[in-house]
């Protein structure tokens, strides 16, 4: 089978190329933007966006048989968009990772598959990062099966939760200022504790 893995050139994403790779199927990886002549040449049986960093446009989820499948390192429909790893901390919201299909929304088409992930008090937004990817690895070689027979689930995303921009990372990024990545979760879930003190006193912005 032929898939087409819109993804980057990091270790994460390599595995999960390993892992399609030693299913048997027809990897092409891609780390550009996707147009219709990409499609068309390739002609892909399904599609699967792994940290892929551009939106796509509408024919890479109608073009593919059996669609296009997004794995996101969030507890859906917590944290979509970007950065959702360190906005649960930020946030004090779910974690987790999810499957789901692409529609015209940013990670809000249907649920395939997800799961809660926790983690303790000596991880970092590093090493929770990376215990993310490694249960949404999981996650697809469990529903991989599945997805290549089209028979996997299509639930609709629950309504609420949260949407971040790149952007919106922008007035924290001092609590990222000396240690970066290797900043500990508690210092990130310190934002949230002291977001819901300040609503507590009475100063939280109206609207």
């Amino acid at each position: 089978m032929k898939v087409l893995l819109l993804g980057n050139e990091t270790p994460a994403c390599e595995a999960v190329r390993a892992f399609l790779v030693a299913a048997g199927e027809d990897v092409r990886l891609w780390t550009l933007q996707v147009n219709g002549d990409l499609l068309r040449e390739f002609m892909p049986d399904i599609a699967l966006s792994y940290s892929f960093p551009w939106i796509l446009p509408e024919p890479i989820f109608t073009f593919p048989r059996l669609g296009t499948v997004n794995a996101h390192i969030s507890y859906l429909p917590w944290n979509r968009g970007a950065d959702p790893n360190f906005w649960s901390h930020a946030e004090g919201t779910p974690k987790g990772v999810s499957l789901h299909r692409i529609d015209r929304g940013i990670d809000t088409g249907p649920l395939i598959a997800q799961e809660p992930v926790s983690f303790d008090e000596n991880d970092t937004l590093r090493t929770s990062y990376e215990k993310l990817h490694a249960r949404i690895r999981t996650l697809l070689q469990t529903w991989w099966p599945a997805l290549c027979a089209g028979h996997a689930p299509a639930l609709p995303l629950p309504s609420g939760g949260t949407f971040h921009r790149k952007k919106d990372l922008d007035p924290f990024r001092h609590v990222l200022a000396r240690r970066g990545w290797d900043t500990p979760i508690q210092d990130v879930a310190a934002l949230a504790l002291a977001h819901h003190t300040a609503h507590e006193n009475g100063q939280g912005h109206g609207g």
